[in-house]
């Protein structure tokens, strides 16, 4: 079972901007690795600001924007409501690897061996300069 990550927005940009990542419709690339992602709309959902009920239970979960519309949210920036609930939300993209670990693109000169999980992965390019 593949990994699913959720890549907020304002990484997104700051990654767009820096040349680090191509976004091609629903398909993010992660440069110079070539790692690919299919990414749909998402919310990660912080906190429940109104009455602390969540009655939904999405209160720390990242769920797709459909299935908040189908809910009846409606998002503006980082809030969201759904009926008498406000919420403090983070949006950006859902993305789940679009290969196998083992498919995915190595440098040149690299061994297949020391291709990493997704997490690892992600943790490296996270902190690179």
């Amino acid at each position: 079972m593949h990994n699913r990550v959720f890549f907020p927005q304002t990484v997104l940009d700051a990654w767009l901007a820096g040349d680090r990542v191509e976004l091609n419709g629903k398909e993010l690339t992660l440069k110079p690795e070539g790692r690919k992602y299919r990414v749909v709309d998402g919310i990660r959902v912080l906190r429940e600001v109104t009455d602390g009920q969540d009655l939904y239970a999405i209160v720390g979960k990242v769920k797709s924007l459909n299935f908040l519309t189908e809910l009846g949210a409606e998002v503006l920036g980082t809030s969201m409501l759904i009926g008498d609930c406000a919420y403090d939300v983070v949006p950006g993209f859902m993305g789940a690897p679009t290969d196998d670990l083992g498919a995915q693109p190595v440098a040149p000169g690299v061994d297949v061996e020391v291709a990493v999980p997704d997490e690892e992965f992600l943790a490296r390019f996270l902190v690179r300069d």
